[in-house]
């Protein structure tokens, strides 16, 4: 463990708490995603000119390696001090008071460590959950290595659950304690906490003693083997159906990110997967994330999803007070034997979350496998976690987008109406595969829920690699808007060139066919799935000039049409939309606009606005109207042609 500090002396203890709190949070093996928490105690005066004490506790919702002094609680040390004197205090009343001690009430939750920052009688107090320190103490004989390591430098506390049982229970153990003889305090299956009325020595002292934790470790030979250099298996098909099944398990839409790094791929390949895969999680604040296990996968991953969900029922049953609500019973992550790891999100971010944390995990597995063993906290304490009331608060359970957790491919996707798309649908909470010619499109977007793909719809083994990238990158398909597209130069029938007419087929008509086959055993496995073909107004009104371009749209139109008579029985929707006077997009260049003009005998803004409702349509409104076919409110319609055109009065 690096010790970071070149900090130059500064007098703000704030600012400096800060600073350590963010050279704590940026080493994963110290913390990950919201977990641990920092404090500092200050003196200051009130707007009565009263002296008062505060304590500035990480906030609820904030994390180490970004935090800010505005993620610092500031709560009156004398009511928390209060507090760890009462004989019981419930969690809400625990969270109630400590808001209503806060001096400022725009400031986040106080941690529900704050009693204990407070009762530790030094002015910086850190808090993380060292890899290191967790996987010695989830071993058969942990507390005797811990205290073989540090002798009686550390108080070693049994896990009891965090917030007020544990401040009380260490108050217990100190009583009669010098602090002064203490470096830290280590919490079995949990974590560790030091002290110091110095920043830069608090700090260090975590280094130091995790770094030792990490010596002992090397000492004793346990160290991972090398991962595995033979290339994973691949079966991106059966990728998808276990996306659904988990979705389905689930009851809404998840991202599935597929894990075949080497590491990932040789913990797959270990005799006892099964077994040290499922003793419970590196600490019990994981168990929000990931829940006390994943499910292990083997030939029939949906009958194993579906018994994973029966034993989750089963789980509940056993451990319940009669009062609690069961979560989902779907799994959080998968392991699957010689493929690799999946985790499991309603949200890209999730996913990572879950597969940082797995990858922390695995590691400790192995690790504690050799020291005699993995063993983690007894199920009724990881429930207790799972289920209690302050850590469910930490999910944020907000209201979802109407898309979220849904995986979207766009074609054209760069400019007009394909970019307002991929834009659109983002914005509605889905992840989306962005295909343009245009190599621009890898860099567009800059998200991580947009995945830019440079393909050449006319070319197949481009759209297969694509297509593939995509399931492979998400975890499978639910939305197809099939939008790349060409408007061919104005030629009569007579005086037609043919590569004009080959090149309109190949990308207006053929191009979607190939599409649609190549997604379509992905999108027979997905969520509620929907193909949305963008054509155009020229199939029912067509004008002269324009057959190539007219003739392949009406082609397009028809194979939507097929399509959905097609794939009905999978459940997939296709439906198209017949856009007119969209000049935002790519196709309309100032030459074709002033020609179309021209040939109607308009100004260019006459044309523009050469509608009934004389209004433009813009690429925005023509996306909106996919995102409505792609989600609910089309979930019963399928072949069905809507016109977005201002109203055009050849076509009524």
């Amino acid at each position: 463990m690096k010790n970071l500090w070149n900090a130059k002396a500064q007098n703000d203890p704030l600012a400096l708490r800060v600073y350590t709190s963010r050279l704590l949070g940026q080493e994963s093996a110290l913390v990950l995603h919201g977990g641990g928490n920092t404090s500092v105690k200050v003196n200051t005066t009130n707007i009565f000119g009263e002296t008062e004490e505060l304590l500035y506790v990480k906030g609820s919702g904030w994390d180490l390696a970004t935090i800010e002094a505005a993620g610092f609680a500031p709560v009156k040390l004398e009511v928390l001090k209060k507090m760890a004197r009462l004989s019981q205090l419930s969690d809400s009343e625990m969270v109630r008071l400590q808001r209503s001690a806060m001096t400022d009430p725009n400031a986040p939750n106080p941690s529900v460590e704050a009693i204990l920052h407070a009762l530790i009688p030094f002015k910086y107090v850190d808090h993380t959950h060292a890899d290191s320190i967790v996987t010695i103490t989830n071993t058969e004989i942990g507390e005797q290595r811990i205290r073989q390591i540090y002798g009686n430098r550390v108080l070693i506390i049994p896990f009891v659950m965090p917030g007020f049982i544990l401040a009380k229970k260490i108050d217990e153990m100190t009583q009669g304690i010098d602090w002064a003889t203490l470096e830290g305090i280590i919490l079995m299956n949990h974590g560790i906490f030091t002290f110091s009325d110095d920043a830069k020595k608090s700090y260090e002292r975590m280094i130091q003693l995790v770094t030792e934790a990490e010596n002992y470790l090397q000492a004793q030979n346990a160290i991972i083997a090398p991962p595995l250099k033979a290339a994973p298996k691949e079966n991106l098909l059966a990728l998808a159906q276990i996306r659904k099944s988990v979705s389905e398990t689930k009851g809404a839409a998840m991202i599935a990110i597929m894990d075949t790094a080497p590491e990932s791929i040789s913990f797959t390949h270990h005799p006892q997967v099964a077994s040290i895969a499922t003793r419970g999680p590196l600490t019990p604040d994981h168990v929000i994330r990931t829940k006390p296990i994943p499910v292990i996968l083997g030939e029939n991953p949906e009958e194993e999803i579906a018994n994973y969900a029966n034993a989750y029922c089963k789980y509940f049953e056993r451990n319940t007070n009669g009062q609690l609500t069961q979560l989902n019973p779907a799994p959080c992550w998968a392991i699957w034997p010689e493929l690799g790891i999946i985790s499991f999100g309603r949200t890209i971010k999730e996913a990572n979350i879950i597969s940082d944390i797995k990858d922390h995990t695995i590691q400790a597995i192995q690790i504690a496998e050799k020291l005699g063993g993995w063993k983690t906290l007894p199920e009724s304490d990881i429930f207790d976690m799972e289920y209690w009331e302050l850590e469910q608060a930490k999910l944020g359970k907000g209201a979802s987008l109407p898309l979220q957790g849904k995986i979207a491919l766009v074609t054209g996707a760069a400019s007009g109406i394909g970019r307002a798309c991929v834009e659109a649908l983002h914005a509605q909470g889905a992840t989306i595969a962005a295909l343009d010619l245009n190599p621009t499109i890898t860099t567009l977007f800059g998200k991580k829920e947009i995945l830019g793909i440079t393909c050449d719809v006319t070319i197949d083994e481009e759209i297969s690699k694509a297509v593939e990238t995509t399931i492979r990158h998400f975890g499978g398909l639910d939305i197809l808007i099939s939008n790349a597209g060409l408007f061919s130069p104005s030629q009569t029938i007579a005086e037609m060139n043919p590569k004009t007419w080959d090149s309109s087929i190949a990308i207006n008509l053929t191009s979607h066919q190939r599409l649609l086959q190549t997604c379509t055993p992905y999108l027979a496995k997905g969520i509620e799935a929907a193909v949305i073909m963008i054509a155009s107004k020229n199939v029912m009104a067509p004008g002269p000039g324009a057959s190539a371009y007219s003739v392949a749209k009406a082609g397009q139109t028809q194979l939507a049409r097929v399509a959905a008579l097609e794939l009905g029985a999978l459940g997939i929707r296709v439906n198209i939309i017949h856009p007119n006077a969209v000049f935002d997009t790519g196709i309309w260049t100032t030459e074709v606009l002033e020609k179309r003009a021209k040939h109607y005998g308009l100004t260019v803004e006459e044309y523009k606005t050469n509608n009934i409702l004389k209004t433009e349509v813009t690429s925005k409104e023509v996306a909106t109207l996919a995102c409505a076919m792609a989600g609910p409110i089309f979930s019963k319609t399928t072949g069905a042609q809507v016109p977005i055109d201002g109203g055009n009065e050849r076509v009524i």
